[in-house]
């Protein structure tokens, strides 16, 4: 029996829509159907653009008819978290207070999505101000893993992960300044592209127009799916230089081949705490995927991986700190709880401590790219623990530091500002297990290649029904 078309990813729906095989209004009820069988069990879709959808996809049918020229993915739905402007829905940031703040610009990326021909289906759910590795909205509730009801679906991207698992939406727009994409594609056994810092632009039409220096330096926008090849489109969609965001830029989507071997480090018990069995296994064995591949797979370990965790801490605690004031008076009670037991601990550096920060920053930065000009990628873990249960992250003080420091290579990757691919790797006691294939600056296509060799090897494990 041929497969639901909810089953099938962004490229392969693409491609038959062109064909004619399928027509888009069939593609997008199929997604539909879909969201209304299995969000009710996850609640990862916050708003479902229904006659929005069913109208461009009408549209889209009529322009394919019609011999108009036809975007690489025309006709083709996605998602999109909330905290990402896409005009006739509301960037609610998950909080009361934003349910109404409809942007009057879509986001670059949502644009170049649309010009793409790809159909808004809905949005997905974040914690309030994406400020959690676990998804839970004060506006719209919590997000739960499909994996496993009783454990995080990851955050702050929890919602559109837990989408694209359960078949909701072929492929979607997250954003990541901590893991944030990463971490919930590794709960719910999914992928993601983390790119270089300015490759992909991001703005908001809603005020502040301007983000804190810590979300200037390290947060970035990227696609989000089931398939790397669904990466590979995406990406090139939405790279480029955008006029609203000073820090993009345009660079080659491909590089130049490498002047050496394709090295890879393998880093399976990053330094500065445990790591699960599971996770080193997973390590492992993507690692022997990619010698299969061929590879070249060493024991080397970046510099500075476990210091580069604490800058990173320092910058994101600043801005919070003179954030909170405002932030602390909308967020919900669960939210306020973990900025308190992350942040109260941890005073806000001074002035000499922000500078201090600021060039550990840079020392990091270079220093990495040195060690990729022999070494050009490295095979970590993204969280050193599986999917902790839900409530862990409200727990205390220690189960907080925990929960950050189980994704101290994931936030390195942000500090420095490279890009990376979450993929997954199996499953192991019900879990899916992730690892991330880290890159140089603005060798997306370094990453995108090897995850692909990886995920040759393992397979693509969703979509799946919602356990109970």
């Amino acid at each position: 029996m041929a497969a639901e078309l909810w089953q099938h990813g962004a490229a392969h729906l693409a491609a038959r829509i062109a064909a004619g095989e399928v027509s888009s209004r069939e593609v997008v009820d199929a997604h539909l159907a879909r969201i209304e069988a299995v969000n009710p069990a996850v609640n990862a879709v916050t708003r479902v653009l229904v006659e929005e959808a069913t109208i461009a996809a009408g549209e889209a049918d009529r322009r394919r008819a019609a011999g108009e020229p036809l975007g690489p993915l025309h006709g083709v739905p996605f998602t999109v978290k909330e905290n990402v402007d896409c005009t006739g829905s509301p960037t609610t940031q998950g909080v009361h207070a934003l349910a109404g703040a409809l942007p009057s610009l879509d986001a670059p990326g949502v644009q170049r999505m649309k010009a793409a021909g790809a159909i808004p289906l809905g949005r997905t759910n974040l914690p309030d101000f994406a400020m959690r590795m676990h998804t839970d909205s004060s506006l719209n509730g919590p997000t739960r893993n499909p994996w496993d009801p009783g454990r995080t679906p990851g955050g702050s991207s929890g919602g559109e992960a837990a989408a694209l698992a359960t078949g909701m939406s072929p492929i979607g727009l997250g954003n990541d300044l901590g893991g944030s994409m990463r971490w919930p594609s590794q709960c719910c056994g999914t992928v993601c592209l983390k790119p270089t810092v300015g490759r992909i632009p991001h703005a908001y039409s809603i005020e502040p127009l301007d983000p804190t220096p810590a979300f200037q330096a390290m947060s970035v926008q990227g696609p989000m799916a089931r398939h790397i090849r669904d990466l590979r489109l995406a990406f090139g969609v939405l790279a480029g230089r955008d006029p609203r965001d000073p820090k993009s830029v345009d660079a080659p989507l491909v590089g130049p081949p490498l002047a050496g071997p394709r090295r890879v480090a393998v880093v399976d018990r990053p330094p500065g705490g445990d790591v699960h069995p599971d996770v080193v296994a997973g390590v492992r064995a993507a690692a022997d995927a990619l010698a299969d591949a061929g590879y070249e797979v060493v024991e080397a370990m970046p510099p500075r991986l476990e210091e580069t965790h604490e800058v990173w801490t320092r910058l994101v605690v600043a801005d919070v700190h003179v954030m909170f004031p405002l932030l602390g008076m909308v967020v919900g009670e669960d939210a306020r709880r973990f900025f308190e037991l992350a942040f109260e601990l941890r005073p806000p550096p001074d002035l000499a401590g922000l500078v201090s920060a600021g060039i550990d920053r840079h020392a990091a930065a270079r220093l990495w790219d040195a060690f990729q000009l022999d070494t050009p990628l490295v095979l970590a873990p993204v969280g050193t623990h599986p999917p902790f249960e839900v409530g862990f992250d409200l727990a205390g003080h220690d189960e907080v530091e925990a929960t950050i420091r189980r994704l101290r290579t994931t936030v390195t990757v942000n500090l420095v500002g490279l890009p990376a691919v979450a993929v997954p790797v199996g499953i192991a006691d019900g879990l899916p297990v992730g690892v991330q294939v880290i890159g140089p600056r603005f060798r997306e296509d370094l990453c995108l290649d090897a995850a692909e060799a990886i995920e040759a090897a393992f397979g693509v494990v969703t979509p799946i029904d919602p356990r109970a």
